[in-house]
């Protein structure tokens, strides 16, 4: 459907002149997505502030067959949430539906709006005396909705799940403008399909999430982090199961870390320094959350550090003294991708792999890598705690950028050959979006796909919901 100036006005009406963007300096803002590798246009931006002006657009959308892109914070990395170039899809913000309904302290429920900024929830959590765990880089702008719309993992997941994990009920409105009231706050509820995990995972192709109901956490009592410099990922390996051992649930983090990366956001990001006094090959940044104290946690860290000097596995190790301390190490990772821009391209790849497999994975894509384009600058780090690496490549040094990123297909297709081959996933929590649609295609099996579909079909006939990604 053409985006007339009649429809447009039709459009306007359900949230008022003061909040549909029409100006090109108002609307540019949701048209740029973080890599400037997708771009689109649009004549509107919706920003509704009730769920009934949500249900009022997409009824409308379904009835014209005008095409609707939600979208968060504007933080996602593949696509998801820009329009095509046609002009003639609708971007529906949700950055004033940013209330936080309700908290209860004694269920441990937070019920919040999509458009609330993840930081401001955790914030609200703490203030409460409660832990909402989700931890992502992005987190001072990410929104809750687009959180589930991707099912967002990020640093807490070997302890907490990611986002699906973290999520009891959801309140949707539907393309046909219908609202599912789905806010439940029971952690046990089997009563038919579990229709929430529809929608969380699934990038606004089947509705919009306006709210949800999330799980909190008692704090931690006390914390401790180290930074330890290893050898090998095989060290790692064998120093995250000494950790599991000594820790459990108290293990909130474990990243692994290359010399590269490392040297990067020590180059690249004002106040990031190596604590340590050598370099080393590999390195890993762990956390542990004691529920009991301060000293336990300590203790725990102190342990798991003294056993793995024993066996030979850490080379050497620091233990943050301080909270601001504890930040700077966790900063020094967090700023790990935003650090390879000045480096020049960078190809990206965000897969999953079976923990055990890790070390395994990284030497042979590493060398499948190194064959394809000698003296590329291998950046490989992550949450290697639940198989998660954001194994990104960046340019060889003096390498021109664009005939780099001229091979992103190419690179993309051996490392997401090795992944599948390791039974793991091409997409580990930055979701499909527009730039793993086709490699989607190839990756699921004919039943997957054909249920994909229909079950969009069911939820979608009219083809409105961000159409051109997922599937």
């Amino acid at each position: 459907m053409t985006l007339t100036p009649q429809l447009i006005e039709r459009f306007t009406a359900i949230v008022g002149e003061k909040y549909a963007l029409r100006e090109p300096q108002d609307i540019e803002p949701y048209l740029v997505e973080p890599r400037d590798k997708f771009g689109g246009k649009t004549s509107l931006v919706l920003r509704p502030a009730q769920v009934e002006e949500v249900s009022a657009i997409l009824e409308l959308a379904t009835e014209t067959g005008t095409a609707i892109v939600p979208q968060g914070g504007n933080t996602g990395l593949v696509g998801g949430q820009v329009p095509d170039e046609s002009g003639d899809q609708i971007i529906l913000s949700l950055s004033r539906l940013n209330r936080i309904r309700s908290i209860d302290t004694s269920g441990n429920l937070a019920i919040v709006e999509a458009g609330v900024v993840l930081q401001k929830l955790q914030e609200a959590a703490e203030q409460a005396g409660r832990l909402f765990p989700l931890s992502l880089g992005s987190e001072g702008s990410c929104q809750i909705g687009g959180n589930l719309s991707s099912n967002a993992g990020g640093t807490a997941v070997l302890a907490y799940g990611n986002t699906r994990e973290l999520c009891l009920g959801l309140e949707v409105v539907l393309p046909t403008g219908e609202i599912l009231n789905d806010l439940r706050t029971v952690k046990k509820d089997n009563t038919g399909y579990d229709l929430k995990d529809l929608f969380i995972g699934a990038e606004g192709t089947l509705g919009v999430i306006t709210a949800a109901v999330l799980k909190l956490f008692p704090l931690p009592k006390g914390k401790g982090v180290a930074y330890a410099g290893l050898a090998s990922p095989e060290d790692a390996l064998k120093l995250l199961s000494l950790a599991q051992t000594h820790a459990g649930s108290s293990l909130t983090g474990f990243e692994l870390m290359p010399r590269i990366g490392v040297e990067f956001s020590v180059a690249h990001t004002d106040g990031v320094r190596d604590p340590l006094q050598q370099p080393h090959k590999w390195y890993v940044l762990i956390d542990i959350s004691s529920s009991r104290s301060a000293e336990d946690a300590r203790e725990t860290i102190e342990t798991i550090l003294t056993e793995a000097f024993e066996a030979g596995l850490v080379e050497d190790a620091t233990i943050a003294e301080s909270t601001a301390q504890e930040k700077s190490f966790w900063h020094m990772r967090e700023a790990m991708s935003e650090a390879q821009k000045p480096e020049g391209g960078s190809i990206k790849h965000d897969i999953s792999i079976p923990v055990a497999r890790i070390p395994d994975f990284i030497a042979e894509a590493d060398a499948a890598v190194l064959d394809l384009i000698p003296g590329a600058r291998i950046v490989s780090f992550g949450h290697m705690g639940d198989g998660n690496l954001h194994y990104n490549i960046s340019q060889p040094v003096g390498a021109d950028k664009q005939a780099f990123l001229d091979r992103w297909v190419e690179v993309n297709k051996r490392i997401h050959d090795i992944v599948r081959a390791y039974s793991g996933s091409i997409s580990a929590e930055h979701g499909i979006g527009q730039l793993k649609r086709k490699e989607l295609a190839e990756t699921k099996s004919p039943v997957a796909l054909d249920l994909m579909r229909r079950i969009k079909k069911a939820f979608d006939p009219a083809g409105i919901m961000n159409p051109g990604k997922v599937i």
